[in-house]
């Protein structure tokens, strides 16, 4: 059963000369315990897609039409105040920079024990219990004490650690991790993705995961979506999406990872840029910087096609015309 289940989204921005669809028919589910990667260059639309989950587009953004169910009831039509309910008792939301997500002037147990007792009937004495611990369970060092600190006290990465315990604190179904190591140094990164594998685990959580990096991916997910202009180009088993891209796009996204192994004077890149969204071709979105693009590309979008372990939106994949990556 699906904990999170995103059916055909289409987000847009009307704006004076007519109307941006910045996501185009997005679908996909997390099950419980699961973590879900969400991958793609800059202007893919991954935290668009976050932001829509967790209520939190940006006017005149809107969701379009399709829908997004949590736990089997519809939460994209829910007015403010419910969803405003939802968001910190269902879903918790980490962002890039924890200091968009901090008080500055609040102590971080104000800031925690206000979020319990928002979402949980509990007093004062057990919302400080609950908040040391939650401290304690993120790997903040003398939390009895700490609690008592202010942002700034923190470092980047206890920052992050703090922002990850307010997003647990009312026991959320689903996290939604907005690029949460990006800031961050890359042993205090390692830190932060095992304590969101390991909430995941004790917990049954289910994580959607946003970045740019494949490495955070590869070590922490257990699927993944590769996202292109507003689409999912590809989606499945983290191994499989990896070692074996089915789509041209992940192709090239996946040689663009140096190889420690290999000496090489340049790295491969693919060429060509993203389409801004006003100018998005016709057919496949990707067929302009595709090595391997044929006519019907230029005219025809293609859907998610089952492509072995995976599902990728490539006519490669086309079982009637006969042709494979």
């Amino acid at each position: 059963m699906s904990l999170l289940q995103v059916k055909n989204l289409i987000v847009e921005f009307p704006n004076r000369r007519g109307t941006l669809r910045a996501l185009d028919d997005i679908s996909f589910d997390i099950a419980p315990g699961e973590i879900l990667g969400v991958v793609g260059e800059s202007g893919a639309g991954k935290s668009l897609t976050g932001a829509a989950i967790i209520g939190l587009l940006e006017p005149p953004g809107r969701v379009a039409s399709g829908q997004i169910l949590l736990e089997g009831q519809r939460i994209d039509n829910l007015p403010y105040d419910k969803m405003r309910h939802i968001r910190g008792r269902k879903i918790g939301a980490i962002f890039q920079d924890p200091l968009t997500s901090l008080n500055p002037l609040y102590t971080i147990g104000r800031q925690l024990r206000e979020t319990i007792q928002t979402h949980l009937p509990v007093d004062d004495k057990e919302a400080q219990r609950r908040a040391i611990s939650l401290l304690e369970d993120t790997g903040i060092p003398a939390a009895a004490e700490r609690i008592d600190h202010f942002p700034h006290q923190f470092s980047g990465g206890m920052r992050q650690r703090v922002v990850i315990a307010l997003a647990l604190a009312a026991e959320p179904k689903l996290i939604v991790a907005d690029e949460p190591t990006t800031a961050l140094d890359v042993s205090i990164q390692a830190q932060i993705i095992q304590l969101l594998k390991r909430i995941c685990k004790d917990r049954g959580a289910a994580v959607m995961l946003i970045t740019h990096d494949m490495g955070v991916i590869a070590e922490t997910c257990d699927r993944v979506a590769v996202m292109y202009a507003g689409r999912i180009a590809e989606i499945g088993p983290v191994h499989e999406v990896i070692n074996q891209p089915a789509h041209p796009y992940t192709v090239g996204l996946m040689a663009a990872i140096p190889d420690m192994e290999v000496e090489r004077e340049r790295l491969n890149q693919i060429d060509g840029a993203m389409p801004r969204l006003n100018a998005i071709p016709p057919g496949c979105a990707y067929n302009p910087r595709c090595p391997r693009a044929f006519d019907r590309c230029t005219v025809e979008r293609p859907d998610l096609l089952n492509a072995g372990a995976t599902r990728a939106a490539c006519w490669l994949h086309d079982a009637h015309a006969g042709a494979t990556v």
